[in-house]
């Protein structure tokens, strides 16, 4: 009987909170077809989601956490994403380091996580192609260094898409 009243309590706050959930997928969902506030704004984070294997979620974070922003170059958005090279010099020895990881976590965080779902859904893309070459010039061992590589490109590809509507060279959109 007791056990009974227990699971009984469980399912309602289950349903309690997938109801809070579908509040909040509903504002995500309207914040996300909101126009741009301004003109020089770039498009909405809608744009986003026209390219296969990028949905509402990472279109949110994507937009909330970085594109929304104004940015002079491709490397500023990298170096606030943390995906950016740090430079090291001593002497005559001028190198570039690994990436510094000082910018943004979450959206560095994303962009990994984005990269290897567009290696699943965008299998003909120009930086699908490139991702594979580079492995194999390795013999396959280096996927992680080269996933961070590929997120920095197409954090930049994704930039230049919302801010200036340069489709990502083989990109394949979502059917209407």
């Amino acid at each position: 009987m007791h056990l009974k009243a227990e699971i009984c309590r469980l399912l309602d706050r289950i349903e309690l909170i997938l109801q809070q959930l579908k509040a909040v997928e509903a504002i995500r969902d309207e914040l996300l077809i909101a126009p741009p506030v301004n003109a020089a704004a770039p498009a909405c984070p809608a744009s986003l989601m026209q390219l296969r294997g990028i949905g509402p979620d990472f279109a949110n974070v994507l937009w909330s956490e970085g594109l929304y922003r104004h940015f002079g170059n491709r490397r500023e958005l990298a170096s606030y994403a943390g995906l950016a090279t740090t430079p090291w010099q001593s002497g005559t020895i001028d190198r570039m380091q690994g990436v510094s990881q000082a910018g943004n976590p979450r959206l560095r965080t994303v962009m990994v996580q984005i990269s290897w779902f567009w290696l699943l859904h965008q299998r003909e893309s120009a930086l699908t192609r490139w991702f594979h070459q580079r492995v194999e010039l390795d013999g396959g061992r280096r996927k992680k260094p080269a996933i961070i590589a590929l997120a920095r490109k197409l954090l930049i590809a994704l930039w230049k898409f919302v801010r200036h509507g340069v489709v990502i060279e083989g990109a394949v959109l979502k059917h209407a």
